[in-house]
């Protein structure tokens, strides 16, 4: 099994190879731009449909609001959020030109000037920002999807490929959604790269948003979100199609990172009321707004909302009379410990950095094998055949492959086995304690056992075609992790 240093290697050696064979033609530009992308933090898209609450997530992963969540014209434009060194905001046309764009903040949001040119003519706005969030993920912020305004949902297809199935700019996706529908799922399909392999889980995780909403807002909303998460992990299309399905009460979460001083007050005044006249005044919205107008004031009543959602106020105001949430910043970790972005965030490091390399040499593949399909240079066969070596010589790539097909349920396996090889192939890219669950001399000891049983399932006369060959990949995997422990 090669290290994605050496992945990548190969990768820059067959750019390097494109290059010669495109010399002198426009693709070379397009190569040159696919080889600094290597180099670059790994780019994930929020994708999802109108008001599924991708620029209130993001916000929450980055930690600041910086993306607008009204519908202004900068929701319709797809924005891109690096990490830099200074405070930047520029606006990239179709033509690939660029110009710096004035902005400020309004409570927070960038307020972005476009300057009079029209959506139609922006390909993106990139926006760079200090920011330590964002040094290992570079974070898109995508238009709707399904929108009444074609040409809203229309840059978001198209960004994302979607459209003519080419590659896309992203190199994972977080897919957001309300409630699963059939259209989620045809994206999480349309979006998938399978130039090099089939269709794979490797780079998507769904997102329940608005976790809050599915327990209509209850105190215990999050805990029936989680059960229907659970259940949408099971679904055998949604495994075949994503990582996983997690609940995430967004607004919460983007509240717990910016919340202040005035808000926790007004937060402990209502929670210092009687408890029937408290619980009476949280029933709904419209009473919250009549009578928790009459004690702070129709306005903070109504930012409170704006910023918590009734869920979130409800949930503060139960945590502070309890004294679970004695100061501004004790209730902000409480409230980002419940909404879920912390979980989300930690699925982000280990199931997308981790395997970063991975996923930007699959990436390069499908760019490569696109650009030599669309416009082959002068001797294509020379080029297709490397780019066919890499790919076959990478094991990398070929277990990405075979975990789309050990989540089809087309291969005989016992429950035991299911469960080892969903730990193994949940966590490529990882370590050798986390592919096996353990580590020490037990994970030596389950290697070297694991290697020789695949290696007879592997020439079991009885077995399938693709059950064998599944088990000689499998072998090799266990064979990969067994000699990083004899190294270590």
């Amino acid at each position: 099994m090669s290290s994605p240093d050496l992945l990548l290697d190969r990768i820059r050696a067959l750019i390097a190879t494109a290059r010669e064979a495109y010399r002198g033609r426009p693709e070379e530009t397009a190569l040159q731009a696919m080889e600094a992308r290597l180099d670059e933090p790994l780019r994930v898209a929020i994708a999802g449909k109108v008001k599924a609450g991708k620029s209130t997530l993001l916000n929450a992963l980055v930690g600041e609001e910086l993306a607008p969540t009204d519908a202004g014209e900068c929701t319709r434009i797809v924005t891109w959020y690096r990490n830099g060194h200074t405070y930047r905001v520029e606006l990239v046309r179709d033509d690939g030109s660029r110009r710096q764009l004035a902005f400020q903040r309004d409570e927070g949001a960038l307020d972005i000037d476009l300057q009079g040119v029209p959506l139609a003519a922006i390909d993106r706005l990139d926006v760079t920002w200090p920011s330590r969030r964002l040094e290992e993920l570079t974070l898109i912020d995508t238009p709707g999807l399904g929108s009444l305004s074609t040409d809203v949902s229309a840059r978001s297809e198209a960004f994302l490929s979607l459209d003519d199935g080419g590659p896309t700019e992203a190199d994972a996706v977080i897919y957001l959604m309300r409630h699963l529908h059939h259209s989620d799922l045809d994206f999480l399909e349309a979006f998938h790269d399978d130039a090099v392999g089939q269709p794979s889980p490797i780079n998507a995780i769904a997102v329940l948003s608005r976790a809050d909403e599915v327990g209509s807002c209850r105190l215990d909303a999050l805990g029936a979100a989680q059960r229907v998460t659970e259940r949408l992990r099971a679904e055998p299309r949604m495994r075949q199609l994503c990582q996983t399905v997690v609940p995430v009460a967004g607004l919460l979460a983007q509240a717990a990172m910016t919340l202040t001083e005035h808000e926790y007050r007004n937060l402990a005044t209502l929670a210092s009321q009687p408890h029937e006249d408290a619980d009476a005044m949280l029933l709904t919205v419209d009473r919250f707004t009549t009578r928790g107008g009459e004690l702070l004031s129709g306005a903070a009543a109504a930012h409170l909302l704006d910023r918590l959602g009734l869920f979130g106020v409800r949930t503060s105001v139960s945590l502070i009379r309890l004294g679970a949430a004695t100061s501004a910043g004790a209730l902000a970790e409480e409230l980002r410990r419940r909404s879920g972005i912390a979980h989300l965030r930690n699925l982000l490091l280990t199931m997308f950095s981790q395997r970063r390399d991975i996923l930007k040499a699959r990436a390069a593949l499908r760019g490569l094998e696109a650009m030599v399909a669309s416009s082959p240079p002068d001797e294509p066969d020379r080029l297709r055949a490397e780019i066919e070596r890499v790919t076959a010589g990478a094991h990398e790539l070929a277990e990405v492959d075979l975990m789309q097909v050990l989540r089809s349920g087309r291969l005989a396996l016992s429950e035991a086995e299911q469960a080892e090889l969903d730990q193994l192939f949940s966590n490529i890219g990882g370590s050798a304690s986390q592919r096996l669950g353990v580590d020490g001399q037990e994970a030596r000891e389950q290697a070297i056992a694991a290697v020789e049983r695949w290696r007879h399932r592997s020439e079991n006369p009885m077995a399938s075609r693709e059950l064998a060959e599944a088990a000689r990949a499998i072998t090799r995997t266990y064979e990969g992790i067994l000699a990083t422990l004899v190294v270590s």
